[in-house]
């Protein structure tokens, strides 16, 4: 047998130390010790698997380590056998081997079981050796009926591996097989025969199966697995017996290995689209998650429960209570995987129960102890949102429920339910007074600034009716507190400094005078320090500090946006009474009275009791508003805007995203595979379909591999062709990079451009980023003008720009060495990176949480804004979240958000903002956010290489 087609199935450390020489072996082997002989064989093995094979040792072997008893030295010696030379120059087998057969014969009918296992088990290495193997076959054939099950076991696995190869060796083995099968009763043993009937024997797998029909469920776990294994191969073809195997998987769906219930119920539905056996399959797949503890097992059955419902629709709408136990599980991703599921099973059958078990679960996160309660909470109010708003008959007995967590402390829960109450208060006519009173009344629960807000939105929007404007503005008062607010702070700053001046008015003044000593500072200045400025100071930060009401508190807290929102609310209420109201009196009372709470916002936002000054947007909003006030009837088109403008805003923007919706669903439902009109003809498409798709575990694997990827163009390949070295060179090197999932994979060219023979070329591969070499190349030998290829793969993991270096090292005439620096290979992210859609909370979300940002500065001759944000979109793969609505029309500014997903999970997102100069070009700058810095940083070189382009 030629050298290269030896193989060898163990792998052994190989010392540093110093080797012996033939002659130290050959004294180890014939005069030490056990343990001497072992250490002896085990740096033979070594030596035999790095190319010397020491052949004048194999009969001293043969004379002093074969006859021994020692188990180990035997396991050792197996090892030998493996890796040995076993024929000769001439490809005959050599004479000594005769002498190893009949070894190995012996260990085969030994009367320890072990050494007939391990000896049966070292058969399966060496099953190529058709001379070796045949005078061993009696005697491996008479193992099957050894007492010991262990021996019985291997000795199964021994015959498979020598049919395998050698078919005329054992022609009727599957009849040897069978009988064996027949009369076992160790399970491991009946699965191996088993095992093997099924790959060599179809047709005798099935008698066996059809023999123990009745026993099926009772059987051990690993054979019910190949049973069901056989069942699917053979109903690949029209099995005569499907009507029987579907019965049999039936009763396998209640066994109590999880293992075996999920492949019963995925075979199952391969063989049958009767509702009865998908709604069965269904069960198994929700009492599997319910039972299981793994939660990556969850997460696949749940993906394969999802798939089933996706192609059978309404079959497993009656299962929806039982997925909604899934939610038991801690497991967040478990919990949004079996909302989801259920959410798109939800109809107006079922939605009430569905509704009210969420309820349920959303009144069990206020619990103190209640795991992971947040995001649960989180998650249950969106849910509720989504119900609420495709079946309309929900929505008032959700809506009410849901406004009691406006005033949660967890603040996304809270925003979730304002968003919520804004689209059923547009969407809902009906129910708008119910859900303004209610949010009135909730006002001083409220903590949030956002949640505040949104709220004041909605109530300056849809309060309609003057009794409802009324109690309005007495719930907006009290949660204010007192106004005029700088005057109330100032008299609440008076009244403590006057009390604590009555107080201590002696001691005060002892200690003003001690204090007004001057001091000598460090520098040699003086300094006179008084009591007095410090004590004024405490006071002040004291009344900041003292209780007063939640919207006072925001705003001496800095938030004025939340005081812009409101001024903007209580301009669209006044506005509205001014409409709806004949008294002029109370118009006048009331209008009065918000330009006051306005003009108190701005004067206390310009005062010392605030913790942040009030920004100048903020200022210039109140103050519109003010005007607006000051001049009711002289500005109608801004009463308009006010009134009709920001309402009609919303409601455009609910629509767009509805509109967004329905062609994404609408995309999903014509996802068909594209027939062309010259594709080849296939019978099977005028065939009913029976079945879901089967699963080709075969093919599956074709795919994973490889095998099923399209060849790609010669131009495509060229384009991936990096140069290494220069052409004047000793060695012209180029590389050939190619994107395989999470792999790099380098073909590498070498050209030896020199008379001379170059030995002991090695390639050196270095990365930067998070790139990691998997095998480094090996040494090679290149002739005179001779050409070398030589492969590598780098594993990626993460999407950051990564750089390959390297560096080719040789020795030339005279055992000189030389070496040739390799230019880099940088590795472009663009393949790890697809465009992906969130909704707008989730932007805010990631945006809020991503602590990397990179900053691109934006300076374009382009003229058009628009233009300008698709060639980013196509520079960085990232899709545009702003609906095409709010960036078309001719203006001159346009902001937008984008965003994408890497292959590895990873989330970018970036913010352009533009404007269009008077010279005709773009400025203004993309922002781009990200969890991890590589990913920000490398979308910004890619805007930036885009831009310089063009």
């Amino acid at each position: 047998m030629a050298s290269l087609d030896s193989s060898c199935y163990t792998i052994v450390l190989e010392s540093s130390a110093e080797y012996p020489s033939t002659a130290e072996l050959r004294s180890g082997l014939e005069k030490g010790s056990d343990e001497v002989k072992l250490d002896t064989l085990r740096k033979i093995v070594i030596s035999t698997i790095n190319g010397n094979p020491q052949p004048a040792l194999m009969m001293p072997i043969i004379q002093y380590v074969l006859p021994s008893r020692n188990k180990q030295l035997k396991k050792l010696l197996h090892f030998y056998w493996e890796v040995c030379p076993k024929y000769d120059e001439n490809g005959k087998l050599k004479q000594e081997m005769i002498l190893v057969v009949n070894a190995i014969r012996n260990d085969l009918q030994h009367p320890n079981e072990y050494i007939r296992g391990a000896t049966l088990r070292f058969l399966q290495k060496i099953a190529k050796d058709a001379e070796l193997l045949e005078p061993l076959v009696p005697t491996c054939r008479s193992c099957l009926e050894h007492r010991h099950s262990y021996v019985r076991k291997n000795a199964v696995f021994a015959i498979f591996s020598i049919y395998r190869e050698f078919e005329h060796l054992i022609p009727d083995a599957p009849e040897l097989m069978y009988t064996f099968l027949i009369a076992e009763s160790d399970s491991t043993c009946k699965r191996n025969a088993f095992v093997f009937l099924a790959q060599y024997a179809m047709p005798k797998a099935v008698e066996y199966i059809l023999s123990i029909y009745d026993t099926i469920p009772s059987l051990d776990e690993a054979l019910q697995m190949s049973i069901i294994e056989v069942i699917r191969l053979d109903c690949k073809s029209d099995s005569a017996h499907r009507s029987r195997y579907i019965r049999c998987i039936f009763e396998l769906l209640e066994t109590s290995s999880h293992a075996v219930k999920y492949e019963a119920a995925t075979t199952l539905t391969t063989l049958t689209q009767n509702p009865a056996a998908i709604k069965a399959a269904a069960a198994c797949f929700v009492n599997l998650v319910i039972k299981e503890s793994d939660n990556n097992v969850k997460l696949i059955v749940l993906d394969r429960l999802d798939t089933l419902r996706s192609k059978h629709g309404h079959i497993l709408d009656s299962l929806i209570m039982d997925i909604l136990q899934i939610l038991s599980s801690a497991d967040m991703e478990v919990r949004r995987k079996a909302i989801a599921i259920v959410l798109s099973m939800t109809s107006s059958r079922n939605v009430e129960e569905v509704v009210l078990f969420l309820k349920k679960q959303l009144q069990k996160t206020q619990v103190a102890d209640f795991e992971k309660a947040p995001e649960y909470r989180q998650l249950l109010i969106q849910s509720i949102h989504v119900t609420a708003i495709k079946f309309s008959e929900v929505a008032a007995s959700v809506v009410h429920a849901l406004m009691e967590f406006l005033g949660d402390s967890n603040n996304p829960s809270a925003l979730d339910v304002v968003s919520f109450v804004r689209e059923v208060v547009e969407k809902f006519p009906h129910l708008r007074a119910t859900i303004t009173k209610k949010l009135i009344s909730t006002l001083s629960e409220i903590k949030s600034g956002k949640v505040f807000r949104g709220v004041l939105w909605i109530l300056g929007e849809y309060v309609e009716v003057i009794p409802d404007i009324q109690s309005t503005m007495r719930e907006i008062r009290r949660v204010l507190g007192e106004i005029p607010i700088l005057a109330s702070e100032q008299r609440l700053l008076d009244a403590s400094e006057e009390g604590a001046a009555e107080e201590g008015e002696d001691k005060g003044k002892e200690k003003e005078k001690t204090a007004a000593k001057p001091r000598v500072l460090a520098d040699g200045t003086y300094a006179t320090e008084t009591a007095y400025s410090s004590t004024t100071a405490a006071r002040l930060e004291a009344v900041k500090s003292a209780s007063k009401p939640p919207l006072r508190t925001l705003l001496l807290g800095g938030d004025f946006f939340t005081g812009a929102v409101l001024a903007a609310a209580l301009t669209k209420l006044v506005l509205r009474f001014a409409e709806k109201s004949i008294d002029a009196v109370a118009m006048n009372t009331l209008r009065a009275e918000s330009m006051l709470i306005m003009t108190s916002i701005i004067r206390v936002g310009q005062s010392k009791f605030v913790t942040v000054q009030i920004d100048e947007d903020s200022n210039e909003r109140i103050m519109n508003c003010i005007q607006t006030l000051s001049s009711l009837e002289a500005q109608p088109a801004v009463q308009e805007v006010f009134l009709q403008d920001t309402k009609a805003a919303y409601s455009k923007m609910l629509g767009a995203q509805e509109k967004v919706a329905a062609e994404k669903k609408e995309k999903e439902a014509k996802k068909t595979a594209i027939v062309q009109v010259d594709d080849l003809l296939s019978f099977r498409q005028f065939t009913k379909k029976t079945a879901d798709d089967a699963i080709d575990y075969d093919e599956d694997l074709g795919r994973a591999t490889g095998a099923g990827e399209q060849q790609e163009d010669f131009m495509s390949n060229l384009s991936r062709i990096s140069q290494l070295t220069g052409f004047s060179d000793p060695i012209y090197a180029e590389a050939f990079v190619k994107m395989h999932g999470f792999d790099i994979l380098l073909d590498v060219l070498l050209v030896n451009q020199t008379p001379n023979t170059l030995q002991n070329l090695c390639l050196d591969f270095a990365t930067l980023g998070d790139l990691k070499i998997v095998e480094r190349p090996s040494v090679f030998t290149i002739a005179p003008h001779g050409f070398q290829s030589i492969k590598a793969t780098i594993k990626v993991s993460s999407t950051e720009t990564g750089v390959i270096f390297g560096s080719i090292l040789w020795e030339g005439p005279n055992l000189s060495e030389a070496c040739v620096i390799l230019n880099d290979i940088h590795i472009d992210i663009m393949d790890y990176i697809k465009p992906a859609y969130c909704n707008e909370a989730q932007f805010r979300s990631m945006w809020t949480e991503f602590e990397w940002e990179n900053r691109v500065n934006v300076h374009n001759p382009m003229s058009d804004p628009r233009e300008y944000l698709k060639h980013v979109m196509n520079a960085t793969n990232m899709s545009c979240l702003t609906p095409e609505g709010a960036t078309s029309g001719d203006c001159d500014f346009l902001s937008a958000n984008m965003y994408a997903r890497s292959l590895f999970g990873e989330d970018a997102l970036a913010n352009l903002s533009i404007e269009r100069t008077k010279a005709g070009g773009i400025t203004g700058h993309v922002r781009i956010r990200s969890k991890t810095q590589g990913i920000a940083l490398s979308l910004g070189d890619r805007i930036t290489m885009g831009t310089s382009r063009r």
